[in-house]
């Protein structure tokens, strides 16, 4: 009958304002419930009742599918072993007509083939597809959560290794336990019924499930936790077997492989990765191989073979059973085992996963900082933004201390400085990736904190010097997701201004290229210089009253620079204008220069005034203007 193929198992709120010490040097891990293998049993029944719920949300067809299955397989295993087989003995025994045994049979067979349909188009239709379905409901929630925490989090190995923990097969863990979940509940009443039919005919049989509690609940349990401290190992040596294979068939380090010995250093990385992933399997083997051995022996060995020489001696030497309640019996005890280690492996399973989903529950419910969706009041305009005794500290070390500025409505504003000045860190303070440690920033002012978060960074179009070039066209690279009536107007003059149009209009299909060849054989591939000029691009096209560009020439020769620069002031006319940059040259037409050092200002005015002021600018300048100039002496730079 259908007996036979059931088997083992397989196994802050909108509008609410940041609290004036909410962005103090905060670790992401705060504000996050703590991820570990240790977790209480109420949270690994809150972690399971999460997932429930998620599962829910996304797919409900597929709870109830899951619901319906397992009631209809235990259905099966209780009524064929507890009540199908006693009919056909009790029939047999009693000289029963053939063809009222013929008819119960018919109809318990009737019964389980429209069982077995249900099952079947469970298994081949609604789960696979209600497992995209809830793949795509996870991965949006996770890749909005993704977008909507604060930068320092990419920035915290320990937190994304959590991430990386959190989106590692997500759907399926939460698949097994809608599965796990419904198989542990509707086992309790099938296990009180069998258990019942059982002790009805012999009270000391029953005694014979210790063996399978034993061997999954406490076995299986270790097994269980040492698994997973192997897969707690093995984490970071994954993350750079994943590194290491992405070097190895994207173009970003192609030409770097094929011209130097670097892959040498990348197959270390990856050898020294798997050593430390044999390690962690290798510390853990000896106990999970024992473990297994104790499960399997005390699960499978002992309560079947303890159960046949039982009722073998009670109907062979003692006479106190029957044949038939020796086979009523010998079933039930099959039954009652088969449902047991299921059970105990529901349990298992839902143990593990909980502890899993407790990442995937520490992610989605972590507190964001500065949510992207913060909301607030909204900007009316640029009229000015001021830096007032602003410090920042990242991870414990100061990076900003007691900075001062105020830029005005039109101003063309140029932070200069050696490499690690703050330059950087102070535009990311303005556009709140990161909240100062003491000190306000000021836009109108109000504390930019009172914003709404969206619409403040709508102020501002920025090229950052670590910028990315996506693999879409060129025109959705410069518009970035933004809409407008005229978009190829706006593209067109934004890659006129940046330098690139000359070269994006000589290719196959003009604006619409794709970018890289990731996903298009024939995508385009830029230079360095290109691709700054693209993303140098993005910022002329953002209608945004504020301009900000980060090192916009560092990958341009002198001649695209000067002509770039040239082009950013005519943006200036109509805009406020932000820049960073190394060469002071570019810098000689700014309203207002601020010269960094160590995270603070040391010298402020125009061009003219810190030259005339003959001090820290005039000297960096001097040395700048003497390598272009090829002079060897300072007398000779023209001041």
């Amino acid at each position: 009958m259908a007996k036979e193929a059931k088997g083992k198992k397989q196994a802050p709120e909108n509008g609410k304002k940041n609290s004036p010490d909410q962005g103090k040097n905060k670790s992401p891990d705060k504000g996050k419930k703590k991820s570990s293998d240790k977790l209480s049993f109420r949270q690994t029944v809150s972690n399971n009742v999460f997932a429930m719920k998620l599962a829910g949300k996304y797919t409900r067809l597929m709870v109830v599918a899951a619901f319906l299955t397992t009631l209809f397989g235990y259905f099966e295993w209780v009524f064929f072993d507890g009540i199908f087989i006693r009919k056909i003995v009790q029939a047999l025994d009693s000289n029963a007509s053939f063809r009222s045994v013929m008819v119960f049979i018919g109809i318990t067979t009737a019964v389980f083939f429209v069982i077995e349909l249900f099952h079947k188009y469970s298994d081949n239709v609604i789960f696979p597809l209600e497992t995209i379905k809830l793949y795509g409901g996870i991965y949006k929630r996770l890749f909005a959560k993704a977008k909507n925490v604060e930068l320092r989090c990419y920035e915290d190995p320990d937190f994304y290794d959590k991430y990386t923990m959190a989106i590692d097969g997500a759907e399926e863990k939460i698949c097994a336990i809608v599965k796990h979940f419904w198989g542990l509940l509707i086992s309790i009443p099938a296990v009180g019924a069998v258990f019942y039919l059982m002790y009805d005919i012999d009270h000391y049989a029953v005694l014979f499930i210790i063996s399978p509690l034993i061997g999954n609940f406490i076995f299986g349990n270790y097994k269980r936790k040492y698994e997973y401290k192997r897969y707690q190992a093995q984490v970071p040596g994954n993350k750079v077997h994943n590194y290491v294979s992405r070097m190895m068939y994207l173009p970003d380090g192609a030409k770097e492989l094929r011209l130097s010995n670097v892959f040498s250093l990348l197959r270390k990385q990856y050898k020294e990765a798997t050593e430390k992933n044999v390690r962690a399997a290798v510390k853990y083997a000896f106990a999970n191989c024992s473990l297994s051995f104790w499960r399997i022996t005390f699960t499978f060995t002992i309560i079947f073979e303890g159960v046949l020489f039982y009722a073998s001696y009670r109907n062979l030497v003692s006479k106190t059973i029957t044949l038939a309640q020796l086979t009523i019996m010998t079933s039930l005890m099959v039954a009652m085992t088969w449902i047991l280690i299921t059970a105990f492996e529901d349990i298992m399973e839902l143990m593990k996963n909980g502890v899993f989903i407790n990442n995937l529950r520490t992610f989605l419910e972590y507190e964001e900082q500065i949510p992207q969706d913060q909301g607030g009041v909204m900007p009316e305009g640029f009229e000015s933004l001021e830096f007032r005794n602003v410090c920042f500290s990242y991870k414990d070390e100061e990076t900003i201390r007691d900075l001062s500025f105020k830029i005005d409505n039109g101003d063309i504003v140029a932070l200069v400085g050696h490499n690690g000045a703050g330059k950087t860190t102070i535009i990311k303070l303005l556009l709140r990736f990161y909240d100062p440690t003491s000190g306000e920033i000021l836009l109108n002012g109000r504390n930019i904190k009172e914003y709404d978060l969206r619409a403040y960074r709508r102020l501002f179009a920025t090229t950052f010097q670590d910028f990315a070039i996506f693999a879409m066209s060129v025109k959705e690279n410069v518009l970035m997701g933004r809409h407008y009536e005229n978009e190829d107007e706006i593209v067109h003059r934004a890659l006129r201004r940046a330098g690139i149009l000359e070269k994006v209009e000589s290719l196959p299909n003009g604006v619409d290229t794709v970018m890289t060849k990731e996903f298009d054989k024939d995508g385009a591939v830029f230079s360095g210089g290109q691709h700054q000029k693209l993303a140098v691009a993005r910022t002329f096209a953002k209608e945004s009253p504020v301009k900000i560009f980060d090192e916009p020439s560092s990958a341009l020769d002198p001649i695209a620079e000067y002509d770039l620069f040239k082009n950013i002031m005519k943006e200036g006319r109509t805009h406020t204008m932000v820049f960073i940059s190394h060469r002071l040259s570019s810098v000689k037409n700014c309203d207002k220069v601020f010269m960094l050092e160590k995270g603070t200002i040391v010298e402020r005015g125009s061009h003219r005034e810190l030259i005339d002021a003959h001090g820290k600018y005039a000297k960096m300048y001097i040395r700048q203007a003497m390598n272009y100039l090829a002079v060897e002496k300072e007398e000779e730079v023209i001041l």
